[in-house]
């Protein structure tokens, strides 16, 4: 009695405790026969913790039982199968969620740690994972926002049923084959889950890691723009900014303004640290159409002074006043 969860970072087996958890397995399979779960979002990973998915909705909030669909909106929610009594001591256990009325639906999580006992008696374990633990841990590594949803999209893209004991219900709508997700369901707002086309071949060693490099700054940026740091994941700094880093530790902010004003006034100036920004009016206009082709800005002081992309910076922008 198992199930084949094909998700966009794998596969993943889980076998159903059909004897203990017969409700609840029934509910599940069921479900996945009728392609309930097809592009599903796991749509909460909390590291070491838990994912979460199984709601078609992606909020966390939606979600229905087979039963609901069999019996209508009374039946949309089913009561929590407590015996035997089942818990979460390693990781892969899938339970059942609880929808805080002592009810179930059609979310389900999976354990990302171990001896979480605190689940026990709350959410209904109702199978474990047998194959794809690599998988799991792919998912429980994603990038989330404070809500501990994933900033790109981890979705369950198909389900394939390997053994099933419970007989189909009556009027249980089965689909002829698999239904082509919507636009609105692939249109979570998020960084696509899209499939990634190898476009390196023949490509130099020095080309695949400046794309590489661009790739992981552009990436960064949406999840800048994601998390608020950025106004927006393509915002450019304007030309009159000066980016200096990685000065040598002794160097004061006296040091700098000294510096800086031998090569005109300084109209606004400011030092966050560990990075800070700089303004002149005359040099910082020099140097950003000096390098205003290669999208950078940059300024040597010393021998422990780096340049740096302005597309790698997300910090405050100095800009002088007229």
């Amino acid at each position: 009695m198992a199930v084949l969860l094909e998700t966009t970072l794998g596969d993943i087996v889980i076998d159903l405790f059909t004897e203990e958890r017969p409700k609840t397995c029934l509910n599940f399979l069921k479900l996945c026969k009728i392609k309930y779960y097809n592009y599903c979002l796991i749509h909460n990973v909390q590291r070491d913790f838990i994912v979460q998915t199984g709601d078609p909705t992606g909020t966390g909030r939606g979600g229905e039982s087979i039963y609901c669909k069999l019996y209508g909106d009374q039946a949309r929610f089913f009561d929590v199968e407590k015996a035997p009594r089942i818990k979460h001591r390693k990781k892969g256990t899938v339970s059942m969620v609880n929808n805080g009325n002592e009810q179930h639906g059609s979310q389900f999580l999976i354990t990302t740690g171990e001896n979480l006992d605190y689940l026990d008696g709350v959410h209904t374990v109702f199978g474990e994972v047998t194959e794809g633990m690599d998988v799991l841990a792919k998912i429980n590594e994603a990038f989330v926002d404070k809500d501990f949803v994933p900033f790109q999209d981890i979705r369950i893209n198909h389900t394939v049923i390997l053994d099933d004991p419970f007989d189909d219900p009556l009027d249980l709508p089965v689909p002829d084959r698999s239904p082509e997700p919507s636009k609105e369901q692939l249109d979570s707002g998020r960084i696509g889950a899209e499939e990634v086309i190898d476009d390196t071949e023949g490509k130099e060693a020095e080309e695949l890691e400046e794309r590489l490099k661009e790739k992981e700054a552009k990436t960064q940026a949406i999840l800048l723009e994601m998390v608020g740091d950025l106004p927006d994941a393509d915002v450019k700094p304007p030309e009159n900014v000066l980016f200096v880093c990685k000065l040598n530790p002794v160097t004061t902010d006296e040091d700098l303004e000294i510096i800086f004003s031998r090569f005109g006034p300084i109209k606004r100036y400011r030092s966050p640290r560990p990075d800070f920004l700089l303004a002149s009016s005359q040099l910082c206009s020099a140097q950003g159409f000096q390098h205003r082709e290669e999208g950078s800005v940059s300024a040597w002081l010393g021998s422990n002074c780096l340049s740096r992309p302005t597309r790698s910076l997300h910090g405050l922008w100095v800009e002088p006043s007229d």
